[in-house]
């Protein structure tokens, strides 16, 4: 399955370009989903080939909280608590996010050849894309699964205190969201997802599709390319536009030097694209084939000097955005606004830290071996 994920700075036509992007593919004989929380079906991708999923996180919140509401019913009830009705029930911030995951989860388990994500703007697109992770580290810590082998315990205890024990219906909820997060985590993670970023060329979108840059490769997810979207035409005769068009050109030259064929212009129509043809005069590329695994990050063999190195991608960041700090088996990398918690392969974790550089947009971070933790030879 080839997954694409589109985002981009707000306004920058992300629903438009995913919608010509998905009806593309349906029309070329692909069965493609478009996932999106905005109605995109208003724009006319229709098509045989073409099914539509607009996120209903309102729905599906409430769904969740009533569920977990009747799971919980004997603590409730012993606590007095009063019970919420589905009419009064209003989502909650991260409900969006949670939807979005659940899609993306079912995505994986369908019959789709290509699937395309009309993603949040950045950086929100971003948290969306860490929350899986994020989330099942948070689950261990707080609900560590070998912990469970307490459960033989809460029967004599829910005896002794007179009460029914919640910890079993806990563990089992904790479980099987791990499995959700899981899943959705497999799909963003898979070799055959990319990301593509929509932005108009210009000094603001310039920044965000670097700042997005950055905050992906820290993901270790791949950019397959940039859409420069509502280009002006170089040919027009009024002078108006001559700064703009200047303004556009320069931007479209470092986008050009930074990221080579990737770069995608898509010309301004004139107007607000509505409509099949609409949507194909964009001329939006048809999904490429699946790039192949990413192997993020790489960890060198020993060097000369005895030390092993590993290589962090992250274009785009300046060194003194860098942060980097080692928490016992962890690893925390922050690159400007964006942060992720790194799990070290069990090599690097009997090394100490020797030091850390960045060059050519990549970070290497530098490990001794420790000789108490490795062991000796004979």
């Amino acid at each position: 399955m080839r997954t694409l994920l589109l985002t981009g700075p707000g306004g920058s036509g992300r629903t438009t370009v995913a919608a010509a992007t998905a009806l593309r593919a349906a029309r070329e004989g692909q069965r493609t989903l478009l996932i999106s929380a905005d109605r995109a079906d208003t724009l006319g991708a229709e098509h045989a080939n073409l099914t539509l999923r607009t996120l209903a996180p309102g729905d599906e919140f409430r769904d969740d909280l009533l569920a977990l509401q009747n799971r919980a019913s004997s603590a409730l009830d012993l606590l007095g608590a009063g019970r919420l009705e589905g009419e009064e029930l209003t989502p909650l911030p991260g409900s969006d996010e949670l939807a979005l995951l659940r899609a993306l989860r079912d995505a994986g388990q369908g019959a789709y050849d290509t699937v395309v994500v009309d993603l949040p703007p950045v950086p929100r697109a971003l948290a969306v894309l860490a929350l899986p992770e994020q989330l099942r580290r948070y689950l261990r810590r707080l609900l560590p699964p070998e912990r469970q082998a307490a459960r033989a315990l809460r029967p004599m205890l829910g005896r002794m205190a007179g009460v029914p024990m919640p910890a079993g219906w806990l563990y089992e909820t904790a479980a099987h969201r791990d499995t959700e997060l899981a899943a959705a985590q497999a799909v963003i993670e898979a070799p055959g997802t990319t990301v593509r970023l929509i932005a108009e060329p210009g000094p603001a979108g310039a920044d965000a599709v670097r700042a997005a840059t950055t905050g992906l490769a820290l993901q270790g997810l791949r950019v397959d390319a940039v859409y420069a979207n509502r280009v002006l035409p170089d040919d027009t005769a009024d002078t108006w536009f001559a700064a703009l068009i200047a303004q556009q050109r320069k931007t479209l030259a470092e986008w050009q030097e930074t990221y080579g064929e990737s770069v995608v212009h898509l010309p301004h129509a004139g107007h607000e694209p509505r409509g099949a043809d609409d949507l194909a005069a964009l001329r939006a590329p048809a999904p490429a084939a699946a790039p192949g695994p990413v192997d993020w990050p790489v960890v060198d063999a020993l060097a000369e000097d005895g030390v092993l190195v590993w290589h962090i991608p992250l274009p785009g960041v300046a060194r003194e955005e860098l942060g980097l700090i080692r928490r016992g088996d962890e690893l925390v990398v922050t690159a400007g606004p964006f942060r992720r918690i790194v799990p070290l392969p069990s090599a690097l974790r009997r090394c100490t830290v020797a030091g850390a550089g960045l060059r050519e947009g990549e970070l290497r971070v530098r490990f001794a071996p420790d000789p108490g933790l490795w062991p000796s030879a004979r």
